[in-house]
C-alpha cells in the first residue's frame, strides 16, 4: 500500500477568487424587477394593462435567468436562437389557441340563449 503525505492532497497554484460580483449584480437585477411588479401590482387597478406587465417582467426575468444561470449568454448565436424561436412559437401557439377558445365559447353561449 503506498504512502501518502499530507502534499499529495493540497493543489498547487492559486485559488481563484470567487465570483461574488456577478452573483450580487444577478441577485440585485433579480430584486429590482420582482420590486417592480410589486409596485405595479400595488398601484394599478386589474386589467390587461397590468397583466400584459407583469407578463413581460416575468420573461424578463425567465430570460435572465435562463442567460444567467444556465449559461445561455456564453453560447453560439445558433443555439440561442434554435431555443428562442420554437420558445416563440410556443408563445404564439398559446395566445391563438385562447382567443380562439374565447371565440368558441362566445359563439356557443350566444347560440344557446
Amino acid at each position: 500500500m503506498a504512502h501518502h503525505t499530507e502534499n499529495d492532497f493540497h493543489h498547487t497554484g492559486e485559488i481563484p477568487k470567487p465570483q461574488t460580483k456577478a452573483i450580487w449584480k444577478t441577485f440585485f437585477i433579480l430584486v429590482g424587477l420582482t420590486a417592480l411588479e410589486f409596485l405595479f401590482a400595488f398601484t394599478m387597478d386589474a386589467g390587461t394593462a397590468r397583466n400584459a406587465i407583469f407578463i413581460i417582467l416575468t420573461l424578463f426575468k425567465a430570460f435572465y435567468i435562463v442567460a444567467e444561470f444556465m449559461h445561455l449568454k456564453h453560447e453560439t448565436k445558433s443555439l440561442i436562437w434554435s431555443i428562442i424561436i420554437p420558445l416563440a412559437l410556443v408563445i404564439w401557439l398559446m395566445v391563438a389557441l385562447l382567443a380562439e377558445g374565447s371565440y368558441y365559447y362566445e359563439s356557443i353561449t350566444n347560440y344557446f340563449k
